[in-house]
């Protein structure tokens, strides 16, 4: 498989999780991340830093990836860029984003960013709990082994 997992890596609370999958999968692992946020290069992980403008780390994502990779974000702008790449996009929690959902998740983005301008509220996400981290880990671990039976066909 020559895919590779490309992590929008700034808020991404879900790292180890993405190391061990890759690992045991044989996977290369892209974290990428702004001169802000430290992440500790590991075997199988190459680090790429970039500046800390608010797009930077979302365009280095959209102008490396290629059809089949895998990318790792919970920005919706990011992942639907991606998906129009052919990328596989998940998020940290494990719902994968697709062309069927991520019209409404950008839509619903824009309601609440609507909404909190008006002086309205929303509640910001949950905290990780260990379930979405295992969900996610699990999630992971199945779409790498379909893509490699795809591979294998």
């Amino acid at each position: 498989m020559s895919s590779s997992i490309v992590v929008d890596g700034d808020a991404c609370p879900v790292k180890a999780e993405i190391v061990k999958v890759a690992k045991s999968g044989g996977v290369p692992v892209v974290m990428v991340s702004s001169y802000d946020h430290r992440i500790e290069p590991v075997e199988g992980v190459r680090v790429v830093q970039v500046d800390r403008s608010s797009q930077s780390v979302d365009l280095y994502i959209v102008n490396h990836i290629v059809k089949g990779d895998i990318v790792i974000t919970q920005d919706f702008g990011l992942a639907s860029i991606a998906l129009g790449k052919g990328a596989v996009v998940l998020s940290p929690r494990g719902e994968q984003y697709t062309n069927g959902n991520i019209e409404y998740l950008m839509e619903r983005r824009h309601e609440s960013a609507k909404r909190r301008r008006a002086g309205g509220r929303s509640k910001g996400p949950k905290p990780m709990s260990d379930a979405d981290r295992d969900r996610f880990q699990q999630k992971l671990t199945k779409v790498l082994l379909d893509m490699q039976e795809k591979d294998d066909i």
